[in-house]
């Protein structure tokens, strides 16, 4: 998904805020570096591949970045508590898997790089409130054609806390369908909140499905970038669900088919899908 002027300001500006407190010299220093590769991206770059470079510039500049792994514990945690709640409620749903699809979509909120503010109590409204939409449905009777005459299936994983969320919609599927080979792909390193293999083993996701590494810090997924057990992976998917708005931006318009699960959190998005904030999109490319 090619990054537009308005989308790159807006990483301008994120990188303006994280060295806000440095001091004036060495701000405006990696400021201008940030500048000038924001100016001499490539047609092809995406705002995740454009977010790993300015933490390998970070890092190069500054040393360590902060860490979000008690974030990433809390947010786990956070979800684990409700998880045996959430898992009722979908066994007494009319269709099970439709309805841990629709939670594991609302689990996208919790995400530190598109959110100006993570806010649990928003968060726990909106997993009491999950709401499907016309369009929700049409996609969803096409995922559940596809999955029925599938055996390799591949789930594209986003933030921790959601994860919980996946793993209760991983169980569904392997419910409806078990004839699938389920496959889920993580982060390599840490990358914000997002889920590393170590926070998928945590929240027991790996107790599921088999768990993949994409090899690197990006917040997205950069098929150029992946080790190759993840890319024969994902070359040999029959059904993959891409989790979250990195996803989408990296893997989007790359002749895949794919369907995507996401809320829509920035202006780039709700301006894409013509949609309000945090309005859940489930959407399918390539058909």
């Amino acid at each position: 998904m090619r990054i537009t002027d308005s989308c790159a300001e807006c990483l301008y500006d994120k990188q303006t805020a994280r060295v806000r407190d440095f001091p004036k010299e060495e701000r405006e220093q990696y400021l201008e570096e940030v500048r000038e590769l924001l100016a001499h991206r490539g047609e092809a770059d995406t705002s995740p591949y454009m977010v790993y470079r300015f933490n390998d510039l970070f890092e190069r500049r500054f040393g360590g970045q902060k860490s979000y792994t008690a974030i990433k514990k809390e947010y786990n945690d956070l979800v684990l508590a409700i998880e045996q709640e959430i898992e009722a409620e979908i066994e007494r749903a009319q269709d099970p898997l439709a309805e841990a699809l629709f939670y594991a979509r609302v689990g996208n909120y919790i995400d530190f790089g598109a959110m100006n503010h993570v806010d649990k109590d928003c968060f726990l409204e909106l997993v009491h409130s999950v709401r499907v939409s016309a369009g929700d449905q049409e996609t969803y009777r096409s995922f559940v054609r596809q999955c029925e005459e599938a055996r390799r299936f591949l789930l594209i994983a986003d933030n921790c806390g959601e994860i919980v969320l996946d793993k209760l919609f991983v169980r569904q599927l392997k419910k409806r369908f078990p004839q699938l080979a389920v496959h889920v792909l993580v982060r390599g390193a840490e990358a914000l909140n997002d889920a590393t293999l170590e926070d998928a083993v945590y929240v027991g996701l790996d107790r599921e499905a088999q768990l993949r590494s994409n090899g690197s810090a990006v917040a997205g997924t950069i098929y150029e970038m992946l080790p190759d057990e993840a890319r024969a992976v994902l070359d040999g998917a029959d059904v993959i669900l891409a989790k979250g708005q990195g996803n989408y931006e990296s893997l989007a318009g790359q002749g895949r088919h794919i369907f995507y699960s996401f809320l829509c959190k920035c202006e780039l998005f709700t301006k894409r899908f013509d949609v309000p904030l945090l309005t859940g999109m489930f959407v399918e490319e390539g058909a």
